[in-house]
């Protein structure tokens, strides 16, 4: 069952069309990645999935609701968070206040202060940001100030931050760009065990060994187009693919 359906989604920048018509359905339970070229798409897709950029044609559905025309807060509340490509923290704030806010957003709807919440019920809310931590291999750095750390490590608060919210689907934008090999290798372990968790996901990333490795099924845009979907082996022997994103050289 799709969890996410988008049809004919449309986006033109002056005389620019950056998506043209794409169809993209992301069944529930899935890691779908998407991979193109630079200058494909792939970006302003997710722009678009998270309400950041107004579509100038097609549907989208999550869950059966409409995003067209939603902020992008309210996208964020209906159970979608996104992973940008650089890292987006509080990095004055120790790594469990990041997550704490986050926690808090997700349980009043808003940044706000619960004044009639039992305190032992915010003590709750930071025990969960904890757990959180913990998933992601953090745990240890709690109370550590968020700039302090390597820019794998603020990638992994990123996504704890995103976790926090309990996403139904996580949208991940080049999550292993500038890590070192060690690094990569750690976050792809990390997004197994997501995975594992039955969380959707979604991710854009130019290293095919981490696509590979994930997916469940692939989307390739090329000049704003998707010129091919399928399971990873379909996607890997795709001429059309091997052509249009490596030069003809095959994955």
């Amino acid at each position: 069952m799709a969890l996410l359906e988008a049809s004919g989604v449309t986006k033109r920048f002056a005389g620019l069309t950056a998506l043209d018509h794409v169809d993209l359905q992301v069944e529930e339970g899935s890691v779908h990645s998407i991979i193109g070229p630079n200058g494909a798409g792939k970006s302003t897709l997710l722009n678009v999935l998270t309400g950041s950029i107004r579509p100038d044609g097609g549907t989208i559905l999550f869950d059966g609701q409409s995003l067209i025309s939603r902020p992008p807060y309210e996208i964020n509340q209906l159970g979608i968070a996104r992973v940008f490509q650089s890292p987006e923290i509080f990095p004055e704030l120790r790594l469990v206040d990041n997550v704490t806010i986050a926690a808090l957003a997700a349980r009043d709807g808003s940044f706000r202060l619960n004044a009639l919440q039992h305190p032992r019920r915010r003590g709750e809310v930071r025990d969960l940001a904890e757990e959180v931590l913990a998933d992601v291999g953090l745990k240890e750095y709690a109370r550590f100030v968020a700039k302090h750390l390597s820019r794998g490590d603020k990638r992994r608060l990123e996504l704890a931050i995103c976790l926090a919210h309990r996403p139904r689907l996580l949208l991940l934008d080049e999550p292993t760009a500038g890590m070192s090999h060690a690094e990569t290798h750690s976050t792809v372990e990390l997004l197994k065990k997501i995975s594992e968790m039955g969380m959707t996901k979604i991710i854009i990333e130019h290293d095919m060994d981490v696509v590979f490795t994930l997916s469940s099924r692939i989307t390739v845009l090329h000049q704003g187009r998707v010129i091919a979907d399928g399971a990873p082996e379909q996607i890997r022997g795709d001429e059309a693919v091997q052509e249009a994103y490596l030069g003809g050289a095959h994955l």
